[in-house]
């Protein structure tokens, strides 16, 4: 989440006079992430989070990922829920963006979480992959192979600017993926970006899932290498095994991996990892001065990504 276009609240309550809301108390924004704008609103009814779609968005995915949120909801699988509006539109607009309101989920991401956390985290990604199993909707991952050359062709020329031989180093990277990235995995929808701030718990119970902006169809078990990567790692850089067993046991108690995909992992890992650093790279080298956003370090990747090069197998994550 983050704040790239301002509101002021004339704006505000005459964007909510579409909707059923109640009387607005407050809002302020919301700096984190660095995808869309996000506010935290207070009304006399409720607490809502107001997202305006920027940047990356595509306006014609928002059928996909509201009806995505709805759809996982009714098959149980806590996360927000898009407010719709008088006229039953599920987004509108605002501040010349579209714009949703969404309801609040309680709870809090972890700035520390331990080994139980990744399994609780873990189940919940498999009881995802299986509810979104017949949801109607496709979205093809735009930031799969394709999507990550054009974000190196916008990046390259500059890349050794923020570490010597950065270029060399990650071109001969991607070629490899090309060469070598899986073609017949199970698949289905994915989150694609669930790291622990889109993951809120109550005590150590997991509460919902949040921000699905990324969702698309994808190898299920891409999705659990993105887990891999964003828990998995301490901030010193060493893999913590434990969490890594965890997470695969969490989501293996749910839904079953088949030999494929625990063969295909660390490259899946490897391309996560690659895929988080260079869309880290791209914000990092282009985000304007001035925007109420928390950049962050592609740099962190790159460690990620060169520890998974010396993976051999899928037992150094601790499937046995």
């Amino acid at each position: 989440m983050a704040v790239y276009t301002d509101i002021n609240e004339v704006e505000l309550k005459d964007f909510l006079q579409a909707y059923d809301t109640g009387t607005l108390l407050s809002f302020k924004g919301i700096a984190e992430g660095v995808e869309n704008s996000n506010f935290l609103l207070h009304t006399d009814r409720f607490p809502l989070i107001l997202t305006l779609y920027e940047r990356r968005v595509d306006e014609n995915d928002l059928p996909f990922y509201l009806g995505l949120m709805q759809h996982l909801s009714e098959r149980g699988i806590s996360c927000p829920l898009p407010l719709p509006r008088t006229d039953g539109a599920l987004y509108g607009r605002l501040c010349d963006r579209p714009a949703a309101l969404i309801s609040f989920l309680e709870g809090m991401w972890l700035r520390k979480p331990e080994a139980r956390h990744c399994r609780e985290l873990g189940a919940a990604l498999a009881r995802l992959h299986i509810a979104g199993q017949d949801f109607a909707i496709r979205r093809e991952n735009a930031l799969s192979l394709k999507g990550w050359v054009n974000l190196w062709d916008k990046s390259a020329f500059r890349a050794d600017e923020v570490l010597p031989g950065l270029e060399g180093e990650i071109t001969e990277e991607l070629a490899l993926l090309e060469d070598c990235w899986p073609v017949d995995l199970p698949e289905g929808v994915i989150h694609a970006d669930l790291f622990p701030d889109n993951v809120f718990f109550i005590g150590d119970g997991l509460s919902g899932l949040i921000d699905f902006y990324f969702a698309c169809n994808d190898f299920l078990a891409y999705d659990l290498a993105i887990c891999l990567n964003a828990w998995c790692f301490e901030k010193d850089g060493a893999f913590n095994v434990t969490k890594a067993r965890a997470l695969i046991e969490g989501y293996q108690s749910v839904r079953r991996l088949s030999d494929a995909e625990i063969e295909a992992l660390p490259l899946l890992a490897r391309g996560s990892a690659l895929r988080f650093f260079l869309t880290r790279l791209y914000d990092w080298l282009t985000t304007p001065e001035g925007a109420l956003v928390v950049k962050k370090d592609p740099l962190e990747y790159l460690r990620y990504l060169r520890f998974h090069r010396s993976v051999k197998s899928a037992g150094e994550y601790g499937l046995s």
